[in-house]
């Protein structure tokens, strides 16, 4: 079950936390796993880490020609692309009146021009094969309200909406496209919240708890492999019933 043998994989964002976490999990599943970040020590110690079935490469995922470079080397490397995961993103935690106008195009630029990128470049090498599949990481906040994280939350809505679009557009191809919407997710950017913040938080999580990076994980697993070759198009939530 859940199996990734001879897939190849690109996880971005890969240099820590959930992304990290993913790719650990794509390669015991049997998949070669390319991960990219800005953070290139990081990226650098977590290919080493999982040893020679991962790879990481430099990719500033708003960078249109970084996304082009990214995808070629993999196809001369490896003649094909099976598994896009858009992982990279920021969040921050500012209302609407304080955010100004360069947070909002960074977060923009980062959490909603990368994944349009990365599913615009990858998408015609999957399409070759007749196969493959994208899963673009949002969050609960592209689900319901998050009154404190105005730019984080449009940007995590319109990855939904996107994601809808695509997969109705790929499908004819064999391309599968959903998304997956996280609640609290103990990682880097849990950090964003103070310690009395998060832990006010957590008295509202039903199952008492945040997540941890690898149970997201498991759910990135599932749609990448062919256990879940009839789902496209729809939001998976993962967040302990937080926003049931």
């Amino acid at each position: 079950m859940n199996r990734l043998d001879d897939k190849v994989a690109l996880i971005t964002g890969g240099a820590r936390g959930q992304g990290a976490a993913e790719a650990e999990l794509f390669v015991n599943a049997g998949a070669h796993v390319v991960i990219t970040d800005v953070l290139d020590a990081e990226g650098d110690a977590t290919a080493e880490r999982l040893g020679a079935a991962c790879e990481f490469l430099h990719h500033d995922v708003a960078s249109e020609d970084q996304w082009a470079s990214v995808v070629d080397t993999i196809i001369e490397r490896h003649g094909r692309l099976d598994v896009l995961v858009n992982n990279a993103g920021i969040f921050r935690t500012v209302g609407l009146i304080e955010t100004s106008l360069e947070m909002w195009q960074q977060m923009m630029d980062i959490n909603q021009t990368g994944v349009f990128l990365g599913m615009r470049t990858a998408a015609p090498a999957m399409q070759a094969n007749g196969s493959g599949s994208i899963i673009n990481i949002s969050s609960i906040a592209g689900m319901k309200s998050a009154a404190v994280a105005h730019a984080y939350s449009a940007s995590k809505w319109a990855v939904r909406g996107m994601t809808k679009s695509a997969a109705v557009e790929l499908a004819p191809s064999g391309v599968r496209v959903n998304s997956v919407h996280p609640g609290i997710i103990d990682t880097d950017m849990l950090q964003e919240f103070g310690q009395g913040v998060r832990d006010s938080i957590e008295t509202r999580i039903p199952m008492g708890r945040v997540a941890s990076a690898e149970e997201v994980g498991k759910l990135v697993l599932f749609l990448a492999s062919d256990d879940s070759s009839y789902c496209s198009g729809h939001e998976f939530v993962i967040d302990g019933a937080m926003i049931a």
